[in-house]
């Protein structure tokens, strides 16, 4: 894909150096032409739109002051990060863009000295950019460290112990904070933006000094007197603008400041770099800022796939797609929320990534999006529970990672009754390693009371979703991204025996073992078998915890070779249960293959090929099967990149 024709100015930057040799006029020229370049990209690859576009004059401002990669700029989550990438070096590969060996779509360190800190989940900018803050200071380096964070990670409580640490210790910290939905204030305007940069200039500052040192050296009445004055100043920022809880926590604050403003931004950050201690500069964008589909609707164009940029709508392949898992599962809890008035719905700023909108307009009162607060979400669960409510946490595999201690004490150390609907378990495909669902099974399966399970189709989800409500204790379900297996859908639940698998195939050779999305694969890999005269048993295990221990064990002595086959990290998953569960029995098969995702963090690319290169399609699975019977069919696995 070829980049648009008017980038005159961006194809001679090749370093965020050469921004500071441009006027403000010629700064703005080049916003618009990154806006472009952006469109362009993501209406084809796909990515992260809305949030791009809306920093654009924020990242070209904040290049333009400090001197990166010596001044370390820290971008929470990071997918607001496509125009630092533009500007660091990286243009000529923007159009590769989330492909698998194309740059990232998150800041990633070994991609370039200029991405200071790996991101990708919400509320770690603060900490980390604190960290290089003191590192700095032990070095007597004097570069400085920024973070910039959107409002919704200020949800986050990991972001205020920063903010509280950052103004305990007093240092040369700057925190951005990116603000496009007007969730901290709505006191925006031209005399609060005044007020605020007046107070922040140097010479201003320099002489509040020298009258506080003056004042204090008054016998007995100069430090009270001192107080006095601060409250007053402090009182008249706090009125005029959203700053009150920032300067609590002893942060100097600038703003609100218009974040589509390239001067009033260039002027305040060239302030900001010049005040010593801890400072919070609240900056106002637009989501989606310069294209009217994203601008009007800054949640869709929030992660998007490939559209037409003449009209916003999503380019299909013109196939009719069976509905998502996410689908089913908005849809299927909202069916056993009218049936079960104890069923409740919970989300961490996730309400449409998660299927959970209709619900949410369905069952008002019984909704909860808790904002980026993973933790609180487990635990205020646990709390529904113990009234005896049916709480269905909603969270990707990925971040359920931040709230596994209240999982471990909060939840089922007490036996509650709490639902972990897992979407995005397993690869998730272009977002890469920050956002592959990798690690649930094995993070969760040692927990004492959980039971964990996973469909390997739209319709066994829908009963296991409903098997989830009428069980007593805690449960974890996990189910991938993207589109079901295209099955018919039954008009009504059943509920599926606890600890039970199926047996999908049967044959005298080999047992296909598998979870999830992999039985589809599995069952694949048992057809081609079949054609060679190899006749493969393929088992649904459905159970991760408990295992269907008569049924593996059946089979497994029946055939005599096992492979057992996941979409999680080898270690401690599935594959390791089944292992200690023949271990226990003392039995052991006379060839046994573990197919899952390597010991490795697994890069970007689409789903197809990131399950080719891990060992888990088709083929590798018919290729491990073969190995177990002895018989070489070339190289299983590839090294993953």
């Amino acid at each position: 894909m070829k980049e648009p024709a008017e980038t005159k100015l961006l194809s001679r930057i090749d370093n965020p150096a050469q921004l500071k040799q441009l006027k403000v006029e010629q700064l703005q020229q080049l916003a618009e032409e990154i806006r472009r370049l952006i469109i362009c990209t993501v209406a084809h690859n796909g990515g992260h739109l809305a949030p791009n576009l809306g920093v654009v004059e924020l990242t070209l401002a904040l290049h333009h002051v400090f001197e990166a990669p010596g001044d370390r700029i820290i971008w929470d989550v990071g997918h607001q990060s496509y125009t630092h990438k533009l500007l660091t070096g990286r243009r000529s590969r923007f159009h590769t863009i989330r492909q698998y060996e194309g740059i990232s779509g998150f800041p990633k360190r070994s991609e370039s000295e200029y991405d200071a800190f790996g991101t990708g989940h919400s509320g770690t900018s603060i900490s980390a950019a604190l960290g290089m803050t003191v590192a700095n200071e032990l070095k007597e380096s004097p570069h400085r460290s920024i973070a910039v964070i959107g409002d919704g990670s200020m949800t986050g409580g990991m972001a205020f112990e920063a903010l509280n640490h950052g103004g305990d210790l007093g240092k040369n910290l700057i925190v951005v904070l990116n603000d496009n939905e007007m969730s901290i204030s709505t006191n925006v305007g031209a005399l609060s933006s005044f007020i605020s940069r007046k107070l922040s200039n140097r010479k201003i500052l320099y002489l509040k000094r020298e009258i506080e040192n003056v004042i204090k050296s008054i016998p007995g009445l100069g430090p009270n007197l001192v107080q006095v004055l601060k409250r007053s100043e402090d009182s008249l920022v706090s009125f005029f603008t959203p700053g009150m809880l920032f300067q609590a926590l002893d942060f100097h604050y600038i703003g609100p400041i218009k974040g589509h403003r390239l001067d009033r931004l260039i002027e305040t950050f060239s302030k900001a770099r010049e005040i010593e201690g801890p400072v919070l500069v609240h900056v106002m964008t637009q989501k989606g800022r310069g294209y009217s589909p994203a601008e009007s609707d800054p949640t869709s164009f929030h992660g998007i796939g490939s559209f037409d940029i003449d009209t916003g709508k999503s380019i299909s392949s013109g196939k009719k797609s069976p509905p998502s898992y996410t689908q089913v599962f908005g849809n299927s809890l909202s069916k056993l929320a009218a049936q079960d008035s104890r069923v409740v719905g919970i989300t961490a700023a996730m309400m449409q990534g998660t299927g959970l909108e209709d619900f949410s307009k369905q069952f008002p009162e019984r909704f909860f999006d808790v904002g980026i607060a993973e933790q609180h979400a487990v635990t205020f669960a646990a709390g529904l529970a113990a009234e005896g409510l049916k709480p269905v946490v909603a969270v990707y595999s990925t971040f359920l990672q931040r709230a596994y201690d209240q999982v471990v004490h909060d939840v089922c150390l007490q036996n509650l009754p709490v639902i972990f609907a897992m979407d995005r378990a397993g690869l998730v495909g272009e977002d890469g390693p920050t956002h592959h669902g990798v690690f649930d099974l094995s993070f969760l399966r040692h927990i004492p009371n959980l039971v964990i399970m996973a469909p390997k189709d739209e319709n066994e989800f829908q009963h296991m979703l409903k098997s989830a409500v009428d069980h007593s204790g805690p449960i974890a379900l996990r189910y991938p991204r993207g589109a079901g297996a295209g099955v018919p859908m039954d008009e009504n639940f059943s509920t599926i025996p606890l600890g039970k698998g199926e047996v999908l195939r049967e044959g005298s050779d080999v047992t296909l073992l598998a979870v999830g999305h992999c039985v589809h694969a599995a069952l694949e890999a048992a057809r081609s078998l079949e054609k060679q005269g190899i006749f493969a048993t393929v088992l649904n295990a459905r159970f991760i915890k408990p295992l269907d221990q008569s049924l593996i064990l059946h089979w497994a002595r029946k055939t005599k070779r096992v492979v057992t086959i996941e979409e999680n990290a080898l270690q401690g998953g599935f594959g390791s249960a089944v292992l200690e569960l023949f271990e226990e029995a003392s039995y052991f098969p006379n060839s046994l293959k573990r197919l899952g995702i390597p010991d490795k963090f697994i890069a970007h690319g689409d789903q197809r090929t990131l399950r080719k290169l891990c060992g888990i399609d088709p083929a590798s699975i018919e290729q491990a099967a073969l190995c177990t019977l002895g018989i070489p069919h070339g190289q299983v696995f590839q090294a993953i990149g």
